[in-house]
Protein backbone atom coordinates (compact mmCIF):
# COMPACT_ATOMS: atom_id res chain seq x y z
CA UNK A 1 0.00 0.00 0.00
CA UNK A 2 1.55 3.30 -1.11
CA UNK A 3 0.89 6.74 0.34
CA UNK A 4 -1.15 9.25 -1.61
CA UNK A 5 0.70 11.29 -4.20
CA UNK A 6 2.63 14.15 -2.61
CA UNK A 7 3.43 12.31 0.63
CA UNK A 8 6.41 10.11 1.42
CA UNK A 9 5.88 6.34 1.63
CA UNK A 10 6.54 4.93 5.10
CA UNK A 11 9.68 2.78 5.16
CA UNK A 12 9.03 -0.85 6.11
CA UNK A 13 11.92 -0.86 8.63
CA UNK A 14 10.70 -1.67 12.16
CA UNK A 15 12.65 -2.09 15.39
CA UNK A 16 11.74 -3.76 18.66
CA UNK A 17 12.21 -2.13 22.07
CA UNK A 18 15.83 -1.49 23.15
CA UNK A 19 17.81 -4.35 24.72
CA UNK A 20 17.86 -2.54 28.04
CA UNK A 21 14.20 -3.58 28.37
CA UNK A 22 15.23 -7.16 29.21
CA UNK A 23 18.37 -6.54 31.26
CA UNK A 24 16.67 -8.10 34.29
CA UNK A 25 16.09 -11.36 32.37
CA UNK A 26 19.39 -11.91 30.56
CA UNK A 27 21.59 -14.61 32.08
CA UNK A 28 24.99 -15.98 31.20
CA UNK A 29 27.62 -15.45 30.05
CA UNK A 30 27.37 -19.15 29.13
CA UNK A 31 24.13 -20.93 28.38
CA UNK A 32 24.60 -23.43 31.24
CA UNK A 33 24.81 -20.45 33.61
CA UNK A 34 21.06 -20.04 33.03
CA UNK A 35 20.50 -23.36 34.78
CA UNK A 36 22.94 -22.53 37.60
CA UNK A 37 20.98 -19.33 38.29
CA UNK A 38 17.59 -21.07 38.20
CA UNK A 39 18.76 -23.83 40.57
CA UNK A 40 20.15 -21.24 42.98
CA UNK A 41 16.95 -19.19 42.99
CA UNK A 42 14.43 -22.04 43.33
CA UNK A 43 16.18 -25.39 43.87
CA UNK A 44 13.10 -27.40 44.80
CA UNK A 45 10.77 -26.02 42.14
CA UNK A 46 9.67 -28.39 39.34
CA UNK A 47 11.67 -27.68 36.18
CA UNK A 48 10.65 -30.53 33.86
CA UNK A 49 7.46 -32.54 34.34
CA UNK A 50 6.45 -35.67 32.40
CA UNK A 51 3.89 -38.41 32.86
CA UNK A 52 6.71 -40.41 34.49
CA UNK A 53 7.72 -37.87 37.13
CA UNK A 54 9.17 -34.49 38.10
CA UNK A 55 12.70 -33.10 37.89
CA UNK A 56 13.42 -30.05 40.07
CA UNK A 57 15.83 -27.28 39.06
CA UNK A 58 18.35 -28.59 41.59
CA UNK A 59 18.01 -32.12 40.16
CA UNK A 60 18.39 -30.85 36.62
CA UNK A 61 21.45 -28.83 37.56
CA UNK A 62 23.08 -31.75 39.39
CA UNK A 63 22.46 -34.17 36.52
CA UNK A 64 23.81 -31.66 34.01
CA UNK A 65 27.03 -31.49 36.03
CA UNK A 66 27.23 -35.29 36.11
CA UNK A 67 26.64 -35.33 32.36
CA UNK A 68 29.47 -32.81 31.91
CA UNK A 69 31.80 -35.17 33.80
CA UNK A 70 30.70 -38.18 31.75
CA UNK A 71 31.21 -36.33 28.47
CA UNK A 72 34.63 -35.16 29.62
CA UNK A 73 35.56 -38.79 30.33
CA UNK A 74 34.62 -39.77 26.76
CA UNK A 75 35.75 -36.71 24.80
CA UNK A 76 38.61 -35.48 26.94
CA UNK A 77 38.80 -32.06 28.61
CA UNK A 78 37.88 -28.94 26.66
CA UNK A 79 40.95 -26.83 27.41
CA UNK A 80 39.87 -23.66 25.66
CA UNK A 81 41.75 -24.58 22.50
CA UNK A 82 39.33 -24.94 19.58
CA UNK A 83 40.80 -28.33 18.62
CA UNK A 84 39.99 -29.75 22.06
CA UNK A 85 36.26 -29.07 21.74
CA UNK A 86 34.39 -32.13 20.48
CA UNK A 87 30.92 -32.08 18.90
CA UNK A 88 28.35 -34.20 20.75
CA UNK A 89 25.12 -34.85 18.85
CA UNK A 90 21.90 -35.08 20.86
CA UNK A 91 18.49 -36.09 19.53
CA UNK A 92 15.87 -33.46 20.38
CA UNK A 93 13.44 -35.88 22.00
CA UNK A 94 10.73 -34.28 24.13
CA UNK A 95 12.24 -35.78 27.24
CA UNK A 96 14.13 -34.50 30.32
CA UNK A 97 17.25 -36.25 29.01
CA UNK A 98 17.52 -33.63 26.28
CA UNK A 99 17.70 -30.83 28.86
CA UNK A 100 20.24 -32.75 30.94
CA UNK A 101 22.39 -33.50 27.91
CA UNK A 102 22.23 -30.01 26.40
CA UNK A 103 23.24 -28.20 29.58
CA UNK A 104 25.72 -30.92 30.49
CA UNK A 105 27.55 -30.85 27.16
CA UNK A 106 27.68 -27.06 27.29
CA UNK A 107 29.01 -27.22 30.86
CA UNK A 108 31.76 -29.61 29.79
CA UNK A 109 33.00 -27.05 27.26
CA UNK A 110 32.20 -29.29 24.31
CA UNK A 111 29.61 -28.41 21.65
CA UNK A 112 26.09 -29.91 21.46
CA UNK A 113 24.72 -30.51 17.96
CA UNK A 114 20.93 -30.80 17.89
CA UNK A 115 19.56 -33.48 15.56
CA UNK A 116 15.99 -34.36 14.68
CA UNK A 117 15.13 -37.85 16.03
CA UNK A 118 12.72 -38.40 13.13
CA UNK A 119 15.48 -38.26 10.50
CA UNK A 120 15.99 -41.37 8.41
CA UNK A 121 19.36 -42.90 7.58
CA UNK A 122 20.47 -40.49 4.85
CA UNK A 123 19.48 -37.48 6.91
CA UNK A 124 21.38 -38.77 9.92
CA UNK A 125 24.51 -39.32 7.84
CA UNK A 126 24.30 -35.76 6.54
CA UNK A 127 23.91 -34.01 9.90
CA UNK A 128 26.45 -36.15 11.75
CA UNK A 129 29.10 -35.84 9.05
CA UNK A 130 28.46 -32.13 8.53
CA UNK A 131 28.71 -31.37 12.27
CA UNK A 132 31.72 -33.65 12.76
CA UNK A 133 30.10 -35.34 15.77
CA UNK A 134 32.31 -37.80 17.62
CA UNK A 135 29.62 -38.77 20.18
CA UNK A 136 25.86 -39.19 19.69
CA UNK A 137 23.19 -39.45 22.40
CA UNK A 138 20.13 -40.98 20.74
CA UNK A 139 17.01 -43.03 21.51
CA UNK A 140 16.98 -46.73 20.52
CA UNK A 141 15.06 -46.21 17.27
CA UNK A 142 17.64 -43.69 16.05
CA UNK A 143 20.45 -46.02 17.12
CA UNK A 144 18.98 -48.78 14.93
CA UNK A 145 18.95 -46.44 11.94
CA UNK A 146 22.53 -45.44 12.67
CA UNK A 147 23.62 -49.07 12.81
CA UNK A 148 22.69 -49.45 9.14
CA UNK A 149 24.99 -46.58 8.09
CA UNK A 150 27.67 -46.68 10.77
CA UNK A 151 30.34 -47.57 8.21
CA UNK A 152 29.73 -44.16 6.59
CA UNK A 153 30.43 -42.33 9.86
CA UNK A 154 34.08 -43.03 10.69
CA UNK A 155 34.30 -39.95 12.93
CA UNK A 156 31.49 -41.14 15.23
CA UNK A 157 33.40 -42.87 18.04
CA UNK A 158 30.72 -43.32 20.71
CA UNK A 159 26.97 -43.88 20.65
CA UNK A 160 24.99 -43.50 23.89
CA UNK A 161 21.43 -44.78 24.25
CA UNK A 162 18.81 -42.54 25.79
CA UNK A 163 16.11 -44.93 26.95
CA UNK A 164 15.25 -48.59 26.65
CA UNK A 165 12.77 -49.90 24.10
CA UNK A 166 12.35 -53.24 25.87
CA UNK A 167 14.51 -55.18 23.41
CA UNK A 168 17.37 -55.50 25.90
CA UNK A 169 20.73 -53.72 26.13
CA UNK A 170 22.90 -53.24 23.07
CA UNK A 171 26.31 -54.88 23.61
CA UNK A 172 28.97 -52.22 24.03
CA UNK A 173 26.49 -49.33 23.89
CA UNK A 174 26.12 -47.54 27.25
CA UNK A 175 22.86 -46.09 28.57
CA UNK A 176 22.84 -42.33 29.13
CA UNK A 177 21.29 -42.73 32.58
CA UNK A 178 23.98 -45.21 33.66
CA UNK A 179 26.80 -42.96 32.46
CA UNK A 180 25.44 -40.12 34.56
CA UNK A 181 25.01 -42.31 37.65
CA UNK A 182 28.53 -43.67 37.36
CA UNK A 183 29.93 -40.14 37.07
CA UNK A 184 28.79 -39.41 40.64
CA UNK A 185 31.08 -41.83 42.44
CA UNK A 186 33.78 -42.28 39.80
CA UNK A 187 36.94 -40.30 39.30
CA UNK A 188 35.15 -38.12 36.82
CA UNK A 189 32.56 -36.97 39.36
CA UNK A 190 31.99 -33.30 39.94
CA UNK A 191 32.24 -30.25 37.79
CA UNK A 192 34.92 -30.41 35.09
CA UNK A 193 37.58 -27.72 35.22
CA UNK A 194 35.81 -25.33 33.33
CA UNK A 195 35.40 -23.72 30.19
CA UNK A 196 35.86 -19.98 30.24
CA UNK A 197 33.13 -17.41 30.21
CA UNK A 198 33.45 -16.30 26.59
CA UNK A 199 29.91 -15.51 25.47
CA UNK A 200 30.99 -15.42 21.80
CA UNK A 201 32.15 -19.06 21.79
CA UNK A 202 30.00 -21.53 19.85
CA UNK A 203 27.32 -22.79 22.24
CA UNK A 204 25.61 -25.24 19.89
CA UNK A 205 25.02 -26.36 16.32
CA UNK A 206 21.51 -26.46 14.90
CA UNK A 207 20.34 -27.45 11.43
CA UNK A 208 18.02 -25.64 9.07
CA UNK A 209 14.86 -27.47 8.01
CA UNK A 210 16.25 -28.33 4.57
CA UNK A 211 13.07 -27.16 2.84
CA UNK A 212 15.12 -25.57 0.03
CA UNK A 213 18.13 -27.93 -0.06
CA UNK A 214 20.40 -29.96 2.21
CA UNK A 215 20.14 -28.75 5.84
CA UNK A 216 22.86 -26.25 6.75
CA UNK A 217 24.71 -26.35 10.08
CA UNK A 218 24.08 -23.13 12.03
CA UNK A 219 26.61 -21.96 14.63
CA UNK A 220 25.04 -20.19 17.60
CA UNK A 221 27.09 -18.45 20.29
CA UNK A 222 26.33 -18.42 24.01
CA UNK A 223 25.25 -14.80 23.63
CA UNK A 224 22.91 -15.70 20.76
CA UNK A 225 21.14 -18.34 22.84
CA UNK A 226 21.00 -16.55 26.21
CA UNK A 227 19.78 -13.28 24.72
CA UNK A 228 17.14 -14.93 22.56
CA UNK A 229 15.91 -16.88 25.57
CA UNK A 230 15.33 -13.56 27.34
CA UNK A 231 13.83 -11.95 24.21
CA UNK A 232 11.40 -14.84 23.80
CA UNK A 233 10.46 -15.07 27.48
CA UNK A 234 9.64 -11.35 27.48
CA UNK A 235 7.59 -11.59 24.27
CA UNK A 236 5.65 -14.60 25.57
CA UNK A 237 4.98 -12.90 28.94
CA UNK A 238 6.70 -15.64 30.93
CA UNK A 239 7.71 -15.42 34.57
CA UNK A 240 8.38 -17.81 37.47
CA UNK A 241 4.63 -18.44 37.85
CA UNK A 242 4.22 -19.64 34.25
CA UNK A 243 3.64 -23.28 33.36
CA UNK A 244 4.72 -24.09 29.80
CA UNK A 245 2.73 -26.98 28.33
CA UNK A 246 4.74 -28.43 25.45
CA UNK A 247 2.71 -30.53 22.98
CA UNK A 248 5.34 -30.69 20.25
CA UNK A 249 6.86 -33.84 18.70
CA UNK A 250 10.40 -32.70 19.55
CA UNK A 251 12.10 -30.42 22.08
CA UNK A 252 12.82 -26.95 20.69
CA UNK A 253 15.86 -25.37 22.32
CA UNK A 254 14.12 -21.99 22.70
CA UNK A 255 11.39 -23.53 24.86
CA UNK A 256 13.95 -25.13 27.16
CA UNK A 257 16.13 -22.04 27.56
CA UNK A 258 13.38 -19.45 27.97
CA UNK A 259 11.67 -21.58 30.62
CA UNK A 260 14.92 -21.93 32.56
CA UNK A 261 15.65 -18.20 32.10
CA UNK A 262 12.58 -17.22 34.13
CA UNK A 263 12.45 -20.31 36.37
CA UNK A 264 9.14 -21.54 34.92
CA UNK A 265 7.86 -25.12 35.09
CA UNK A 266 7.86 -27.01 31.80
CA UNK A 267 5.38 -29.87 31.18
CA UNK A 268 6.42 -32.24 28.37
CA UNK A 269 3.48 -33.94 26.63
CA UNK A 270 4.40 -35.47 23.24
CA UNK A 271 1.19 -37.47 22.67
CA UNK A 272 -0.81 -36.36 19.63
CA UNK A 273 -4.38 -36.81 20.91
CA UNK A 274 -5.62 -33.22 21.00
CA UNK A 275 -8.36 -33.57 23.61
CA UNK A 276 -6.18 -35.58 25.98
CA UNK A 277 -3.44 -32.97 25.65
CA UNK A 278 -5.80 -30.15 26.67
CA UNK A 279 -7.05 -32.22 29.61
CA UNK A 280 -3.44 -32.79 30.70
CA UNK A 281 -2.74 -29.07 30.33
CA UNK A 282 -5.67 -28.33 32.63
CA UNK A 283 -4.50 -30.87 35.23
CA UNK A 284 -1.03 -29.30 35.29
CA UNK A 285 -2.47 -25.75 35.34
CA UNK A 286 -0.70 -24.87 32.11
CA UNK A 287 -0.60 -21.19 31.22
CA UNK A 288 1.12 -21.32 27.80
CA UNK A 289 0.23 -24.11 25.36
CA UNK A 290 2.89 -24.73 22.68
CA UNK A 291 2.06 -26.83 19.64
CA UNK A 292 2.28 -27.13 15.85
CA UNK A 293 -0.29 -25.45 13.59
CA UNK A 294 -1.37 -28.85 12.29
CA UNK A 295 -2.02 -30.12 15.84
CA UNK A 296 -3.98 -26.99 16.76
CA UNK A 297 -6.06 -27.45 13.60
CA UNK A 298 -6.86 -31.00 14.69
CA UNK A 299 -7.85 -29.68 18.12
CA UNK A 300 -10.16 -27.10 16.55
CA UNK A 301 -11.84 -29.84 14.49
CA UNK A 302 -12.05 -32.40 17.32
CA UNK A 303 -15.68 -33.34 18.18
CA UNK A 304 -14.69 -33.37 21.88
CA UNK A 305 -13.79 -29.67 21.82
CA UNK A 306 -17.10 -28.45 23.37
CA UNK A 307 -16.35 -30.52 26.50
CA UNK A 308 -12.81 -29.22 27.03
CA UNK A 309 -11.80 -26.61 29.58
CA UNK A 310 -8.44 -25.14 30.59
CA UNK A 311 -9.12 -22.46 33.21
CA UNK A 312 -5.47 -21.52 33.83
CA UNK A 313 -4.61 -21.17 30.14
CA UNK A 314 -3.50 -17.73 28.89
CA UNK A 315 -2.50 -18.46 25.30
CA UNK A 316 -2.00 -20.96 22.49
CA UNK A 317 1.36 -20.31 20.82
CA UNK A 318 2.82 -21.73 17.62
CA UNK A 319 5.08 -21.05 14.67
CA UNK A 320 6.74 -22.78 11.73
CA UNK A 321 3.86 -22.38 9.28
CA UNK A 322 0.68 -20.35 8.94
CA UNK A 323 -2.22 -21.15 11.25
CA UNK A 324 -5.53 -21.37 9.35
CA UNK A 325 -8.00 -18.58 10.11
CA UNK A 326 -10.73 -21.07 11.02
CA UNK A 327 -8.44 -22.73 13.59
CA UNK A 328 -7.57 -19.39 15.18
CA UNK A 329 -11.22 -18.31 15.33
CA UNK A 330 -12.47 -21.63 16.72
CA UNK A 331 -9.91 -21.82 19.54
CA UNK A 332 -10.32 -18.15 20.42
CA UNK A 333 -14.09 -18.48 20.60
CA UNK A 334 -14.05 -21.67 22.69
CA UNK A 335 -11.22 -20.98 25.16
CA UNK A 336 -11.34 -17.17 25.18
CA UNK A 337 -7.55 -16.82 25.19
CA UNK A 338 -4.99 -15.45 22.74
CA UNK A 339 -4.01 -17.62 19.78
CA UNK A 340 -0.70 -16.16 18.66
CA UNK A 341 2.11 -16.88 16.25
CA UNK A 342 5.71 -15.82 15.95
CA UNK A 343 8.41 -15.85 13.33
CA UNK A 344 12.03 -16.91 13.33
CA UNK A 345 14.69 -19.12 11.84
CA UNK A 346 17.39 -21.43 13.10
CA UNK A 347 19.81 -18.70 12.03
CA UNK A 348 18.24 -16.30 14.55
CA UNK A 349 18.32 -18.60 17.60
CA UNK A 350 15.35 -18.73 16.50
CA UNK A 351 12.91 -15.93 17.43
CA UNK A 352 12.70 -12.50 15.75
CA UNK A 353 8.96 -11.70 16.02
CA UNK A 354 6.00 -12.51 18.21
CA UNK A 355 2.44 -11.26 18.24
CA UNK A 356 0.97 -9.22 21.09
CA UNK A 357 -0.88 -11.55 23.47
CA UNK A 358 -3.19 -8.66 24.43
CA UNK A 359 -4.09 -7.89 20.82
CA UNK A 360 -3.16 -10.74 18.46
CA UNK A 361 -3.96 -10.25 14.78
CA UNK A 362 -4.93 -13.22 12.63
CA UNK A 363 -2.13 -14.31 10.25
CA UNK A 364 0.29 -11.83 11.79
CA UNK A 365 3.66 -12.84 13.25
CA UNK A 366 3.66 -9.65 15.30
CA UNK A 367 6.32 -7.00 15.79
CA UNK A 368 10.06 -7.56 16.26
CA UNK A 369 11.16 -8.83 19.66
CA UNK A 370 13.36 -6.64 21.87
CA UNK A 371 16.61 -5.51 20.22
CA UNK A 372 15.60 -6.77 16.76
CA UNK A 373 15.17 -4.98 13.43
CA UNK A 374 13.12 -6.02 10.41
CA UNK A 375 12.59 -4.60 6.94
CA UNK A 376 11.21 -5.66 3.56
CA UNK A 377 13.34 -5.37 0.40
CA UNK A 378 12.61 -5.88 -3.28
CA UNK A 379 13.63 -9.39 -4.34
CA UNK A 380 15.65 -8.24 -7.34
CA UNK A 381 16.72 -4.62 -6.75
CA UNK A 382 17.16 -5.03 -2.93
CA UNK A 383 15.64 -1.57 -2.41
CA UNK A 384 13.85 -1.10 0.93
CA UNK A 385 10.10 -1.18 0.26
CA UNK A 386 7.30 0.84 1.87
CA UNK A 387 4.94 -0.68 4.39
CA UNK A 388 2.27 -2.83 2.81
CA UNK A 389 4.41 -3.98 -0.13
CA UNK A 390 5.56 -7.58 -0.43
CA UNK A 391 9.23 -8.45 -0.70
CA UNK A 392 11.96 -10.43 1.03
CA UNK A 393 12.10 -10.24 4.82
CA UNK A 394 15.42 -9.11 6.28
CA UNK A 395 16.26 -9.14 9.99
CA UNK A 396 19.13 -8.16 12.27
CA UNK A 397 19.81 -8.38 15.98
CA UNK A 398 22.05 -9.91 18.66
CA UNK A 399 20.42 -13.32 18.19
CA UNK A 400 21.75 -13.61 14.61
CA UNK A 401 24.07 -16.62 14.28
CA UNK A 402 27.85 -16.58 14.09
CA UNK A 403 27.59 -18.22 10.66
CA UNK A 404 27.24 -21.56 8.89
CA UNK A 405 29.70 -24.34 9.66
CA UNK A 406 32.14 -24.75 6.78
CA UNK A 407 30.90 -21.72 4.87
CA UNK A 408 32.16 -18.19 4.39
CA UNK A 409 30.55 -16.22 7.23
CA UNK A 410 31.38 -12.87 5.62
CA UNK A 411 28.59 -13.44 3.10
CA UNK A 412 25.89 -14.19 5.66
CA UNK A 413 24.85 -10.55 6.18
CA UNK A 414 25.08 -7.34 4.16
CA UNK A 415 27.32 -4.43 5.28
CA UNK A 416 24.51 -3.08 7.47
CA UNK A 417 24.17 -6.36 9.37
CA UNK A 418 20.91 -7.39 7.66
CA UNK A 419 20.26 -11.11 7.12
CA UNK A 420 18.11 -12.15 4.14
CA UNK A 421 15.66 -14.80 5.32
CA UNK A 422 14.50 -16.20 1.99
CA UNK A 423 10.90 -15.53 3.06
CA UNK A 424 8.42 -13.21 1.37
CA UNK A 425 6.25 -10.95 3.50
CA UNK A 426 5.12 -7.43 4.27
CA UNK A 427 4.91 -5.07 7.23
CA UNK A 428 1.62 -3.32 7.93
CA UNK A 429 1.14 0.25 9.14
CA UNK A 430 1.33 -0.88 12.77
CA UNK A 431 4.70 -2.57 12.22
CA UNK A 432 3.38 -6.14 12.30
CA UNK A 433 4.98 -8.74 10.05
CA UNK A 434 2.90 -10.93 7.75
CA UNK A 435 4.75 -13.87 6.18
CA UNK A 436 3.47 -14.80 2.73
CA UNK A 437 5.78 -17.52 1.36
CA UNK A 438 9.28 -18.82 0.82
CA UNK A 439 11.07 -17.12 -2.08
CA UNK A 440 11.87 -20.52 -3.53
CA UNK A 441 8.20 -21.54 -3.24
CA UNK A 442 7.02 -18.45 -5.10
CA UNK A 443 7.04 -18.95 -8.87
CA UNK A 444 6.25 -17.09 -12.09
CA UNK A 445 3.44 -17.92 -14.48
CA UNK A 446 3.56 -15.92 -17.69
CA UNK A 447 5.95 -13.56 -15.85
CA UNK A 448 3.44 -12.97 -13.03
CA UNK A 449 4.62 -13.76 -9.49
CA UNK A 450 2.44 -16.47 -7.90
CA UNK A 451 2.28 -17.20 -4.16
CA UNK A 452 1.12 -20.78 -3.42
CA UNK A 453 0.12 -19.75 0.09
CA UNK A 454 -2.31 -17.14 -1.21
CA UNK A 455 -4.08 -19.80 -3.32
CA UNK A 456 -4.15 -22.19 -0.35
CA UNK A 457 -5.89 -19.56 1.76
CA UNK A 458 -8.63 -19.27 -0.88
CA UNK A 459 -9.02 -23.05 -1.15
CA UNK A 460 -9.32 -23.44 2.62
CA UNK A 461 -12.40 -21.21 2.59
CA UNK A 462 -14.25 -23.79 0.47
CA UNK A 463 -16.53 -25.89 2.71
CA UNK A 464 -15.39 -29.07 0.98
CA UNK A 465 -11.68 -28.57 1.76
CA UNK A 466 -10.11 -29.78 5.00
CA UNK A 467 -6.45 -29.36 4.04
CA UNK A 468 -4.45 -28.49 0.95
CA UNK A 469 -1.09 -27.56 -0.50
CA UNK A 470 -0.27 -25.70 -3.71
CA UNK A 471 3.04 -25.82 -5.58
CA UNK A 472 4.42 -25.03 -9.03
CA UNK A 473 4.13 -27.54 -11.86
CA UNK A 474 6.51 -27.01 -14.82
CA UNK A 475 4.74 -25.94 -18.00
CA UNK A 476 6.18 -25.60 -21.50
CA UNK A 477 4.18 -22.49 -22.34
CA UNK A 478 3.73 -20.58 -19.06
CA UNK A 479 6.93 -21.60 -17.30
CA UNK A 480 4.98 -22.99 -14.35
CA UNK A 481 1.34 -23.35 -13.30
CA UNK A 482 -0.42 -23.95 -9.99
CA UNK A 483 -0.94 -27.55 -8.84
CA UNK A 484 -3.10 -28.34 -5.77
CA UNK A 485 -3.34 -31.43 -3.59
CA UNK A 486 -6.59 -31.30 -1.63
CA UNK A 487 -7.87 -33.32 1.34
CA UNK A 488 -11.70 -33.21 1.10
CA UNK A 489 -13.75 -32.42 4.17
CA UNK A 490 -15.64 -35.39 5.58
CA UNK A 491 -18.76 -35.94 3.53
CA UNK A 492 -17.43 -34.02 0.54
CA UNK A 493 -15.47 -36.79 -1.14
CA UNK A 494 -13.79 -39.95 -0.09
CA UNK A 495 -10.49 -40.90 -1.73
CA UNK A 496 -9.04 -44.36 -1.21
CA UNK A 497 -6.35 -44.70 1.43
CA UNK A 498 -3.12 -43.24 0.17
CA UNK A 499 -4.64 -42.55 -3.22
CA UNK A 500 -3.97 -39.61 -5.45
CA UNK A 501 -6.76 -39.39 -8.00
CA UNK A 502 -5.90 -37.54 -11.19
CA UNK A 503 -9.58 -37.49 -12.14
CA UNK A 504 -10.24 -35.15 -9.24
CA UNK A 505 -12.73 -37.27 -7.31
CA UNK A 506 -12.27 -40.16 -4.91
CA UNK A 507 -14.05 -43.45 -5.59
CA UNK A 508 -17.34 -44.13 -3.87
CA UNK A 509 -20.06 -41.59 -3.29
CA UNK A 510 -19.82 -38.37 -5.30
CA UNK A 511 -18.18 -35.46 -3.51
CA UNK A 512 -16.25 -32.30 -4.21
CA UNK A 513 -14.72 -32.35 -7.68
CA UNK A 514 -11.50 -30.90 -9.03
CA UNK A 515 -13.37 -28.74 -11.53
CA UNK A 516 -15.49 -27.26 -8.73
CA UNK A 517 -12.41 -26.32 -6.73
CA UNK A 518 -10.65 -24.84 -9.75
CA UNK A 519 -13.71 -22.74 -10.54
CA UNK A 520 -13.91 -21.59 -6.92
CA UNK A 521 -10.32 -20.34 -7.07
CA UNK A 522 -10.82 -18.79 -10.51
CA UNK A 523 -13.70 -16.68 -9.21
CA UNK A 524 -11.52 -15.25 -6.44
CA UNK A 525 -8.00 -15.04 -7.89
CA UNK A 526 -6.35 -13.39 -10.90
CA UNK A 527 -5.81 -15.59 -13.99
CA UNK A 528 -2.17 -16.34 -13.25
CA UNK A 529 -3.21 -17.92 -9.90
CA UNK A 530 -5.76 -20.27 -11.46
CA UNK A 531 -5.30 -23.99 -10.77
CA UNK A 532 -4.19 -26.12 -13.70
CA UNK A 533 -3.98 -29.37 -11.70
CA UNK A 534 -6.13 -30.52 -8.77
CA UNK A 535 -5.74 -33.93 -7.12
CA UNK A 536 -7.74 -35.30 -4.19
CA UNK A 537 -5.68 -37.07 -1.52
CA UNK A 538 -6.13 -38.58 1.92
CA UNK A 539 -3.52 -36.42 3.63
CA UNK A 540 -0.85 -33.81 2.96
CA UNK A 541 2.67 -35.15 3.63
CA UNK A 542 4.52 -32.95 6.13
CA UNK A 543 7.92 -33.01 7.76
CA UNK A 544 8.38 -33.71 11.47
CA UNK A 545 8.04 -29.99 12.29
CA UNK A 546 4.78 -29.67 10.37
CA UNK A 547 6.21 -28.06 7.25
CA UNK A 548 5.29 -28.96 3.70
CA UNK A 549 8.21 -29.89 1.43
CA UNK A 550 6.89 -28.43 -1.82
CA UNK A 551 10.03 -29.39 -3.75
CA UNK A 552 9.43 -33.09 -3.03
CA UNK A 553 5.72 -32.86 -3.84
CA UNK A 554 6.53 -31.17 -7.15
CA UNK A 555 8.96 -33.92 -8.16
CA UNK A 556 6.48 -36.66 -7.24
CA UNK A 557 3.66 -34.94 -9.14
CA UNK A 558 5.73 -34.51 -12.29
CA UNK A 559 6.63 -38.20 -12.16
CA UNK A 560 2.93 -39.14 -11.88
CA UNK A 561 2.06 -37.09 -15.00
CA UNK A 562 -1.51 -36.20 -13.89
CA UNK A 563 -4.04 -34.91 -16.39
CA UNK A 564 -4.43 -31.10 -16.45
CA UNK A 565 -7.87 -29.58 -16.09
CA UNK A 566 -9.54 -28.36 -19.25
CA UNK A 567 -9.65 -24.64 -19.94
CA UNK A 568 -7.06 -23.56 -17.36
Amino acid sequence: MRKQEGTAAVDSTVHGAPLETIEHLVGGPRVDDLLTRAARRAPGKPALVTAAGVLSFADLDERATRCASAITDLAGPATGEEASRQVVAIATTLDPAFGIAFFGIARSGHIPALINPLLREEGLVHVLRTSGASIAIVPPEVHRRLAAVRDRLPGLRHTILNGDDGLGPEPGVPLFSELIERAVDGAAGGMPDGPGGDEEEVACIQFTSGSTGAPKAVLLSHRNVTLNAAQSAYAHRLDARSVLFNNLPTFHLMHLTMGVTVGATHVLWPEEDAAEAVEACARHRGTHYYSLPVRLSRLAADPRLPTLEAPSLRAFLCGGSALPVTTTSTLLQHFGVAVAQGYGLQETSPSTHFDDLDDPVIRSSGRPVVGTGCRIVAVESRDVLPRGEKGEIQVRGPQLMKGYLGRDSSRVVDPGGWFSTGDVGYVDEAGRLFVVDRIKDVFKRDNWLVSPTEIERVLLRHPGVRDCVVFDHPDDFSGAVAHALVVPETGHGNGAAGAVNGNGEGPGEPGVRAEELAAYVAERCPPYEHLRYVELVDEIPRSSNGKVQRRDLREQAVARRPRPLDGT
